[in-house]
């Protein structure tokens, strides 16, 4: 394989640059061309396409974002728009695309080979850590890093106070953000959408804590659960206790990415490229499973139930006491 493009799609993730820059120096160093696609599907569907090289992923690896920016592209959704966006590939006359996003471009990147036929791999960038098939994601380390940040300073001012405070979390459907940083940042509290929770025994777990001179509990809240809002007026009406509340939003998902992320990207760049130059492989995706890099059949990756780890929430929940 002579010529492969790569190209980052969906929310953006800490990390995604460094996996970029991966893909770029291990492809130049297998002797392949790399061109960058801008803005994801839609810059590929219009040929927002340039050439890299080494200097193009220079003074990246420590950056938040995508380089090559990101878009979301209902027109890659239609079979049309999948067709126009071959014929740019082909023009160009690239041979395999690697992708770096979440299931939705994952879900892109398998029509396009059912399509067409074109090889494909996808590395996992997206912060909310909800790909079954690894146990981590791009960009999620360093989202529950931010998360613990601003869970340590909202914390010392709920305690100067004496208020509560309810901090809402990313994630979408998944847990894994609030469950994380709320055992790393000692949060009383994690209301994740996979564990259905008793409103009542959450407050009179607060009203215990009021009777042993606590007032500043810390509720993590993951987003697929309700709002903070919702929540805080749910509490109010049974707990004597003043309450704030904290949407953290578009935070987690900039900021320089942790170590953890940068190996990851690091890691899944090089095996991407080593899948990829072989030719004909179909569409797969990498990931890491007990600190291995693995690769499998996109079809199989995206097919697979994720199972929420209970016994980390059971221990969340007993340190929470």
């Amino acid at each position: 394989m002579r010529r492969i493009a790569v190209l980052t799609s969906g929310g953006d993730a800490p990390g995604m640059n460094a996996a970029i820059r991966a893909v770029v120096r291990c492809g130049i160093a297998q002797g392949m061309e790399v061109y960058g696609v801008e803005r994801g599907y839609e810059g590929l569907i219009k040929g927002l396409i340039n050439k890299m090289d080494s200097r193009s992923v220079s003074d990246t690896i420590h950056r938040g974002g995508t380089i090559l920016k990101t878009a979301r592209c209902p027109e890659f959704n239609t079979k049309e728009g999948r067709e126009k966006a071959y014929e740019v590939l082909r023009a160009y006359n690239i041979e395999g695309l690697i992708v770096i996003g979440g299931d939705g471009s994952f879900r892109g990147i398998k029509d396009l080979h059912d399509d067409f036929g074109f090889p494909c791999v996808g590395i996992p960038g997206t912060i909310d850590n909800d790909l079954a098939y690894t146990d981590y994601t791009l960009g999620f380390d360093t989202a529950v890093n931010t998360v613990l940040n601003a869970i340590n300073n909202i914390r010392d001012t709920m305690t100067s106070h004496d208020r509560a405070c309810i901090i809402e979390v990313m994630g979408r459907h998944c847990g894994d953000i609030a469950l994380y940083s709320g055992i790393a940042g000692g949060a009383e509290a994690m209301l994740v959408p996979e564990i259905p929770f008793d409103l009542d025994a959450l407050c009179n777990n607060m009203k215990k804590n009021i009777i042993k001179g606590k007032v500043s509990d810390i509720i993590i809240l993951a987003e697929g659960v309700c709002s903070a809002a919702e929540l805080k007026c749910k509490i109010e009406d049974k707990v004597p206790v003043s309450i704030r509340t904290v949407k953290l939003g578009y935070i987690q998902r900039g900021g320089t990415p942790t170590m953890a992320d940068r190996l990851l990207a690091a890691r899944c760049g090089y095996r991407a490229v080593e899948l990829i130059k072989n030719g004909n492989l179909g569409a797969r995706v990498v990931g890491i499973r007990e600190n291995k890099i693995i690769d499998m059949d996109i079809t199989e990756a995206l097919n697979m139930p994720r199972i929420f780890d209970k016994d980390l929430y059971k221990i969340a929940t007993l340190l929470a006491q």
